[in-house]
C-alpha cells in the first residue's frame, strides 16, 4: 500500500476506536466554536435586527464596514486580540493569552460581523414586507427589530449554524492567540497543520474527515431547516390566498 492508502487505514481506525488524542482535541474545538457562536449570535442579532430597521445619518458608511469585516482575515483578527491580550496591552490583566479564553475571544470577533450582515440583510427585507404594518401600530424601531427577529427567527437558525461553520473552520486567529498547546489550546484546525508538518498523516487525516463531517453535518441542517421553513410558509401561504377575493377562484382554475 502506498503512503495515502496507510494513512488512511491508520485515521480510520483512530476514529473508531475513538482514540483519546483525537477527541480531546475533537471536543475542544467543538467548545471553543460554541462558546464563541452564542456569545456573537448574542450580540450579532440585536445588534443586526437594530440595524435593519434604523435609518440614520453615516448608516451607509457602517455598512460598508460591516461588509467589509466579512472579509477580515482571520490572521488579522488574531494579530490586534493578541495586542489586546499581550502583557502591555489594554486588556493584558486579564491574562487570557494562550488560553480557551483567547480562542473563544477571537472566534467571537470572527463571526459577529457574519451575524451581523446576514441578520440585517433577513430583517432589512422582512421590515419592507410588513415593517409598515407594525409602525402604524406605534411599535418604535428597537420594538420592530424585536418583532422581526421573532417573526423571522426559522430564518435565522441558518445564521446560527452557518456561523458556527465559519468558527470552526478557522485557523488563524486561534493559532496566533492560542498558541496550539498540546492538551489546552490546541483545536482540529490548527492540530491538522502542525502534524502534516510534522508528517504524522494519519492523525491529520483522521482530524480533516472529522472536521469534514462536521460541514456536511451543518449543511444539511441548512437544508433541513429551509424544507422544514417552507414546509411551514406553505399552508400560511395557501391560507392567505383563500381570504383573497379572487385567488382562490384563480387557484382553482385548471
Amino acid at each position: 500500500m502506498n503512503t495515502f492508502s496507510d494513512s488512511a487505514v491508520t485515521a480510520f481506525s483512530l476514529i473508531t476506536s475513538l482514540d483519546p488524542l483525537l477527541a480531546s482535541i475533537v471536543l475542544r474545538s467543538l467548545a471553543v466554536s460554541a462558546v464563541a457562536c452564542a456569545i456573537a449570535c448574542s450580540a450579532g442579532l440585536l445588534l443586526g435586527a437594530w440595524l435593519g430597521v434604523a435609518r440614520f445619518k453615516g448608516r451607509g458608511v457602517v455598512l460598508a464596514l460591516l461588509n467589509t469585516a466579512l472579509a477580515l482575515p482571520s490572521v488579522v483578527v488574531g494579530l490586534v486580540v493578541y495586542l489586546l491580550l499581550s502583557r502591555s496591552g489594554p486588556l493584558g490583566f486579564l491574562g487570557w493569552l494562550f488560553s480557551f479564553k483567547a480562542m473563544v475571544l477571537a472566534q467571537s470577533v470572527l463571526v459577529l460581523p457574519v451575524v451581523m450582515a446576514l441578520v440585517r440583510q433577513t430583517i432589512e427585507d422582512a421590515d419592507r414586507s410588513h415593517g409598515e404594518q407594525f409602525q402604524s401600530l406605534g411599535a418604535r424601531r428597537f420594538m420592530r427589530s424585536l418583532i422581526l427577529l421573532w417573526d423571522e427567527r426559522y430564518a435565522l437558525l441558518t445564521v446560527l449554524i452557518a456561523a458556527f461553520g465559519r468558527a470552526i473552520s478557522e485557523v488563524g486567529a486561534v493559532m496566533v492567540v492560542g498558541g496550539n498547546i498540546e492538551g489546552f489550546t490546541r483545536v482540529m484546525t490548527t492540530a491538522i497543520a502542525l502534524e502534516t508538518s510534522k508528517g504524522d498523516l494519519p492523525l491529520a487525516l483522521a482530524l480533516g474527515i472529522l472536521l469534514l463531517g462536521v460541514v456536511l453535518l451543518l449543511n444539511l441542517l441548512i437544508a433541513l431547516v429551509r424544507r422544514w421553513r417552507e414546509r411551514l410558509d406553505d399552508p400560511l401561504q395557501q391560507a392567505g390566498m383563500a381570504l383573497v377575493p379572487g385567488r382562490a377562484a384563480q387557484g382553482a382554475q385548471p
